[in-house]
């Protein structure tokens, strides 16, 4: 969608509150809050109220045991498919070796950190965008920018090409010894990107950022201070998936109810105690005194005809140990997750036992894997376009990103398979597939070197005999 204010009968400003306002109450924004919070463990139950009833009205009840356990379970979901499919160094390949060198250094060494923080970006609120801008010095930058933030306006129903970008966030400012909120916005378009601010409810031009520089309204950069653009709006979507939903979408329920249970039985625990007293014809006053009794003389005081029986109690919880253990199976099948039951696998799975526990989570990375190449693929128009600009080697080449997804293997079993397979396949095949090496180029010129030393040695040593 875009702003058109000849059929809308609005102005852009007018139109952009509408829009914050939509997303601000949307159930997608709300999710992407609630995902970030479940990867810091910040779930629900610690919302949990205990309340009595009076007059028939709820009312809190602060006296009551009230344990609020938050489990992890979206920290671990999260952590394993990031560090499983982005955590070891992607491959690049092209053709064209010295424009890929060109990519490789516009790209920077960083840009594997910045995927796996896009990963758990994505992971967490079903869309990353990363922000690609030329900073002051003139390198090629890009940001990751909170999705919460983000407002995409796209072209087609697919999400594949953006009209329009509005990002908008609150920022700290001082008006005299005042501190206050203020909601800045931005409103980036392919040729250029306009700044305001929302005040008394409307949005309106940023005065200020307009006194800093009067030609924002002029392109994304400046190429020797004449103004420029990128031609497409500057910012990139890395989606987990083709519905754009977070991880939590799929497990939330599951990961409250066990939080609930086990915090239910913990107060239980905490509030029932093994042994009750039944008195009859107490002697005392109170149980106060008879409990005081009990613990200094070992004796309490009773009427002729009273009696003292002692009530053993206890708590069968095995209903709701084998309710939890059905709720992780849930949580691990549903949120793709690695069932990491040793008891089951044995201490040294095989490799087909390893698949198979692993088989979820390749599956759930498969989606997020497709979308990031794609995400790649829109990346490399604007690496192009700044390599144009700075008078680099440019290709039309095209560059294919591999992501070397990190494998849990039985290492024993891979370095036999690897001896068997020595005159079947190539010894750089077998050199790649071997849990030793890192670097292959680096492993194949070091078997080089040492051969080359082995056979000067033989020469060597064959010269001096013949002498």
């Amino acid at each position: 969608m875009i702003f058109n204010s000849s059929v809308n009968m609005l102005t852009k400003e007018e139109l952009i509150k509408i829009y914050i306002d939509e997303f601000n109450a949307s159930p997608e924004r709300r999710l992407m809050i609630k995902g970030e919070k479940y990867y810091r463990t910040d779930n629900d139950i610690f919302n949990r109220k205990m309340i009595r009833y009076e007059n028939e009205l709820p009312v809190e009840d602060e006296t009551k045991t009230n344990n609020k356990l938050a489990h992890g379970f979206m920290h671990t979901l999260v952590e394993d498919k990031v560090n499983y499919l982005l955590s070891k160094p992607y491959t690049l390949s092209c053709e064209d070796e010295k424009y890929l060198d060109a990519v490789k250094n516009v790209l920077g060494k960083r840009f594997q950190k910045k995927l796996t923080q896009l990963g758990t970006e994505t992971s967490n609120k079903g869309v990353a965008w990363l922000h690609v801008y030329i900073d002051g010095e003139g390198n090629f930058k890009t940001m990751k920018i909170p999705s919460e933030q983000c407002i995409p306006l796209w072209v087609d129903n697919d999400h594949e090409e953006l009209q329009a970008f509005i990002r908008y966030y609150d920022v700290e400012v001082y008006e005299g010894k005042d501190k206050k909120i203020v909601t800045k916005i931005e409103y980036w378009t392919p040729e250029n990107v306009e700044y305001y601010v929302m005040q008394d409810g409307k949005v309106i031009l940023d005065a200020e950022k307009y006194l800093d520089d009067d030609n924002n309204y002029d392109g994304h950069f400046k190429i020797n201070n004449v103004p420029s653009s990128w031609g497409r709006v500057p910012f990139v979507p890395f989606k987990n998936n083709n519905f754009e939903l977070p991880d939590l979408q799929f497990i939330k329920s599951l990961i409250d109810d066990y939080d609930l249970t086990r915090s239910d039985v913990a107060n239980l625990l905490e509030d029932v105690k093994n042994i009750i007293y039944a008195l009859t014809g107490y002697g005392g006053e109170n149980l106060s005194e008879f409990m005081r009794d009990l613990a200094y003389y070992r004796a309490v005081k009773l009427d002729e005809n009273g009696k003292l029986n002692k009530v053993e109690t206890t708590i069968d919880i095995e209903a709701a140990r084998t309710h939890w253990e059905a709720l992780k199976k849930d949580i691990n099948t549903f949120g793709g997750g690695v069932d990491k039951d040793s008891d089951k696998l044995g201490n040294s799975p095989s490799g087909i036992a390893l698949k198979f526990m692993y088989s979820g989570l390749d599956l759930k990375c498969n989606a997020m894997e497709d979308n990031f190449k794609w995400a790649f693929e829109q990346l490399l128009y604007f690496v192009n376009m700044y390599l144009t600009i700075t008078k680099q080697i440019a290709s039309d080449k095209e560059i294919k990103i591999l992501f070397n997804r990190n494998i849990a293997i039985n290492e024993s079993q891979v370095i036999t398979d690897c001896q068997n397979s020595m005159g079947v396949i190539s010894k750089k095949t077998i050199i790649e597939n071997h849990p030793f090496v890192e670097d292959v180029d680096e492993e194949l010129k070091q078997i080089e070197e040492e051969n080359k030393s082995q056979e000067a040695d033989m020469f060597n040593n064959s010269k001096e005999g013949d002498e």
